[in-house]
């Protein structure tokens, strides 16, 4: 595919150009198995590379006029919502997204775009009074500098820009790595909406590798000060260490194990619609999904069996047919993983009410209970389409299972009565909670993050300027000090 091949290399300095690494990454189609591209990757001189051109071109865009850089911003999203239609069908192709899928980053995507604009004139100063006579205390907000970010495989163009974008509009400059099964999405594509939007060259780089390759170059770096990283929370815990020891900012997205809980009270039918969208939306390879559904034993029978009827309902297959619901997970690696999982908790004693197959890299959905209260697969994130049901008795122990877990990203909680929900969600450790809805949410002025092993930091509105700016303190003594010696 043209579209693909174009956009395989490397964009270092406002050049496209090819690796000089010893070997390819091959992009694949998770659904048929097409190549394609093939990237060479990126070595850690190219890497610095990189990083040396977003230094010696952040200085002068720091200087630049916010509503100059607000304008770039601006082209961009106008390119966006122009191509909208082949982005979405290199979302489908590259990373095996429904239509729907493709629909709903793409939307959120733009959204971002819209707030990056409005974040480029955010960041204001203060003047603070002081102890002492006749000094004045300004306090800027300033660029960080060079930020480096590295995306994940599941939103890939959306989560890239979600960094990328507020990054530049507040005056930094970028490094992107984007996860190597979506090199064009989650990376050179970027790059290209803004070089075609105008931004200068160096101020946005994109270096496809891996970390066979480089190690840790790109975290280790002495130029960056930023590193933004959406991902696992294993890798995620190895760009913290890595970033404290070299005293660098750390915002980190990660991992989840949401649970959505269903009250006595609760309307049925609309709860198995939030539940069933939050557990197999892009085949549950979401940070947010709901990976335990919570039922109140007072409704578990009704719950269940619309829930598993409903789920035995959607339709696996192609992710470019309009009525495909399920596609194909990333890779085979993971295809492999979730059936084996799903196999595994049943031979330990779960009941499966649908047990799911496993066609090349589609797998179908999975619902299982029975669990023992100590099984394994309740305490960790389930990257698949697979879902725990889980009966509890009482507010209490629903809360209890809830907190049991290293996760708190996300949650959601299905009652008649929304005070109920919020004094529930207030007890629940998790960054996020919504009350009467599905867990998967995001919003460009809304706090993202979470807690525990969930991450570290927030993105969206003004947590944008908190994690890619930093404060700057001028002193003006109009009059003059008194000094002890």
């Amino acid at each position: 595919m043209s579209f693909f091949t174009d956009l395989a290399h490397q964009y270092i300095d406002g050049e496209w150009r090819p690796g000089k690494g010893s070997w390819d990454i091959i992009d694949f189609n998770p659904y048929n198995g097409e190549k394609l591209a093939s990237i060479t990757v990126a070595t850690a001189d190219e890497v610095d590379q990189a990083y040396r051109s977003a230094e010696a071109a952040q200085r002068a865009w720091a200087d630049t006029n916010p509503y100059a850089r607000r304008l770039v911003m601006e082209r961009a999203l106008r390119i966006v919502e122009e191509r909208e239609p082949e982005i979405s069908d290199a979302i489908v192709a590259e990373l095996g997204g429904t239509r729907l899928k493709a629909a709903f980053e793409l939307h959120l995507a733009k959204e971002f775009l819209r707030e990056s604009i409005q974040l480029a004139l955010r960041p204001c100063g203060q003047i603070l009074p002081s102890p002492t006579e006749g000094k004045e205390n300004r306090v800027y907000r300033v660029p960080a500098g060079v930020v480096g970010v590295i995306s994940p495989f599941n939103f890939p163009f959306l989560l890239s820009l979600k960094s990328v974008a507020p990054a530049l509009a507040l005056g930094n400059a970028v490094v992107l790595k984007p996860h190597q099964n979506t090199p064009v999405c989650g990376g050179t594509l970027v790059a290209k909406v803004f070089e075609d939007a105008g931004l200068p060259a160096g101020l946005l780089n994109v270096v496809v590798t891996d970390i066979a390759e480089i190690g840790d170059a790109l975290l280790e770096n002495p130029i960056p000060q930023v590193i933004s990283f959406t991902g696992s929370d294993k890798v995620g815990r190895h760009v913290a260490t890595v970033c404290a020891a070299n005293l660098k900012r750390a915002v980190l997205e990660l991992g989840g194990n949401s649970a959505l809980i269903v009250l006595d009270d609760a309307d049925l039918d609309y709860a198995v619609d939030a539940a069933v969208f939050s557990r197999y939306v892009h085949q549950g390879q979401v940070c947010m999904a709901a990976n335990r559904i919570l039922v109140d034993r007072a409704v578990e029978k009704e719950f269940t069996e619309k829930f598993v009827a409903k789920v035995a309902s959607l339709r696996v297959g192609d992710p470019a047919d309009p009525e495909t619901q399920i596609g194909p997970l990333i890779n085979s690696s993971q295809a492999e993983a979730i059936s084996s999982l799903v196999d595994q908790t049943v031979e330990a004693g779960a009941t499966a009410l649908l047990h799911g197959s496993a066609d090349g890299n589609l797998v179908s959905p999975s619902v299982l209970t029975g669990l023992a209260a100590d099984s394994p697969v309740l305490s960790q994130e389930i990257f698949g389409p697979v879902a725990l049901l889980v009966p509890f008795d009482g507010e209490d122990e629903a809360v209890r299972i809830a907190n049991d877990t290293p996760y708190g990203l996300s949650g959601a909680v299905h009652t008649g009565s929304i005070e109920r929900g919020v004094r529930i969600g207030q007890r629940i450790h998790t960054g996020m909670i919504h009350i009467n809805d599905g867990t998967v949410h995001d919003e460009p002025i809304i706090p993202f993050g979470g807690e525990k092993s969930s991450g570290l930091g927030r993105l969206n509105g003004e947590s944008m300027v908190e994690a890619f700016t930093t404060q700057k303190w001028i002193s003006v003594q109009h009059g003059r000090s008194q000094f002890p010696f």
